[in-house]
């Protein structure tokens, strides 16, 4: 299944224009939310091929969220990747073991974020 639309969930405003942008030029459609809350309204209003999750967010974290959405059955089959500035080992192991598929530290890199995603879909 090719991956078209991207749910990217991101507090800071300008991480989302970054990706939203990034992320259109490359043919994506995107819908994004600054929260939990927001995340799970987004999914429950449209279903996306793809989750690009933030770590460190007010309220429910990304490693929370994603271990939610991935527990899930109705989203369990949506491929997240964590995308963040925690960069260390342990936080990478960790966002695997709650159901992220991969794992890109920020600043992003368009081309490794355009493999990932590649390779998932």
């Amino acid at each position: 299944m090719a991956i078209q639309k991207v749910l990217v969930v991101d507090d800071s405003k300008t991480e989302l224009m970054f990706m939203t942008d990034l992320l259109q030029k490359n043919g994506f459609a995107v819908r994004t939310a600054e929260n939990a809350e927001d995340a799970f309204r987004r999914l429950a209003e449209e279903k996306p091929d793809l989750i690009l999750m933030d770590v460190v967010m007010p309220g429910q974290n990304g490693f929370q969220l994603t271990r939610a959405i991935t527990r899930d059955p109705l989203y369990a089959d949506v491929p997240i990747i964590m995308c963040t500035s925690k960069n260390q080992e342990t936080d990478r192991v960790w966002g695997m073991r709650q159901g992220a598929r991969d794992y890109i530290t920020k600043p992003v890199d368009q081309d490794e974020l355009m493999a990932k995603i590649k390779a998932l879909g």
